[in-house]
């Protein structure tokens, strides 16, 4: 269990981590972990105290690795496969069999990894879509903020989009805030009938009256400026709950969202995390260029969100 708290302003994503450390570490099924980064990453986490991890994939190569880093895996569990393919289908199976509480991406393709937790008989999908969702701590914003979906659903319609906010709202209650704020992101304020994601942001806020979308409080459609600043919103004179005070932004696509999320990065020294949802397990998506940080606090969310399901059963 882990006991919830809100965040310092800007120690954010250290923060999540002390909390997952304080816990259990969770069995998370590692995916080819052939090269130093994600095998290195890997132990990092469990010797933080965030995972237990499975290692999947050639045995030999991933021997090899640990040689060459120096790195101790004879403590942990190694199941042998032929290949990439192989090892992202047999990690669904240990989900499947109740041995794993999350997957953990090594070296291989995000497609190729998914492809495998999507299939129909052997995968791990739910009734609901995958998203990815980033959490990052901003220096100039006053709390968390999650950015969705950057990674995974190129041009979402409306009932991709419902998906996407629910998981990203679940996710958020499970960081422990009780009410997510969610900003529907678009160019303008405005319903127009030629700018489909004002009509899209307007249906999901109907959608959450009727309880088709639960949990969490919308808004829009708002631009980037009054959905992240109140004085903004009043400016041009928009009643919200939401402005100033947004836990999620929702993107209009895949493009925006991306953009939006390294320009964060890049640009406002923003610090970044993420994982993928929506599926049976969370699922830890970190790329080759992830720091250190960001892989150990993306194993933390991971965490939140298996043990805040455990204590919800």
């Amino acid at each position: 269990m882990i006991i919830k708290e809100k965040p310092p302003v800007h120690d954010q994503l250290e923060f999540f981590i002390r909390q997952a450390e304080a816990a259990r570490p969770i069995r998370t099924a590692v995916v080819h972990p052939v090269d130093g980064n994600s095998l290195v990453g890997a132990i990092e986490a469990a010797e933080h105290g965030l995972i237990e991890p499975i290692l999947i994939g050639p045995s030999h190569k991933i021997q090899a690795v640990a040689q060459e880093h120096n790195l101790d895996i004879s403590r942990y569990e190694l199941l042998n496969t032929e290949h990439s393919h192989a090892a992202a289908e047999l990690a669904c199976d240990v989900v499947r069999n109740g041995d794993a509480e999350a997957i953990m991406k090594g070296h291989l393709g995000t497609s190729e990894l998914l492809s495998a937790v999507v299939h129909k008989t052997r995968g791990i999908r739910t009734e609901r879509r995958l998203s990815h969702v980033f959490v990052f701590d901003v220096p100039n914003y006053h709390k968390p903020l999650i950015i969705t979906d950057a990674a995974i659903n190129i041009v979402p319609d409306l009932m991709c989009k419902r998906d996407i906010v629910q998981n990203a709202v679940d996710f958020c209650r499970s960081l422990g805030v009780e009410l997510p704020k969610v900003a529907i992101l678009s160019a303008v304020e405005k319903v127009k009938p030629n700018l489909q994601s004002t009509l899209d942001a307007a249906a999901l806020c109907k959608m959450a009256d009727r309880g088709q979308i639960t949990g969490g409080l919308l808004d829009g459609p708002l631009a980037f400026d009054n959905a992240i600043s109140k004085e903004a919103a009043e400016d041009k004179h928009i009643v919200s709950e939401v402005s100033g005070e947004a836990d999620i932004l929702l993107a209009p696509d895949l493009e925006a969202a991306n953009m939006i999320a390294k320009q964060l990065i890049y640009l406002a020294n923003a610090k970044s995390a993420g994982i993928a949802l929506g599926a049976k397990v969370p699922i830890i998506l970190t790329s080759r260029s992830e720091k250190t940080l960001g892989r150990l606090a993306s194993c933390a969310l991971a965490s939140h969100m298996v043990l805040d399901q455990h204590v919800s059963e």
